[in-house]
């Protein structure tokens, strides 16, 4: 177990192509491709990362705990 709770994102579609986000460890962001959540790579940003790159596809950073 790696530790992180992961939430797959609100705009993951239904064709199995979606993202998880873990925002449970403090000072990073895990995300990681679901397709691969067993054994898959994890990458892990600073929020800071995080909110840029959120920012930058025009949804805003993430609030309140929740992916996006």
């Amino acid at each position: 177990m790696n530790g992180f709770d992961f939430v797959k994102s609100s705009y993951s579609s239904g064709s199995g192509e979606c993202v998880e986000v873990a925002l449970n460890v403090l000072g990073i962001v895990a995300v990681r491709d679901s397709k691969d959540a067993a054994d898959g790579p994890i990458l892990r940003l600073a929020p800071q990362a995080w909110a840029r790159f959120a920012g930058s596809w025009g949804s805003g950073p993430v609030r309140g705990g929740a992916a996006r």
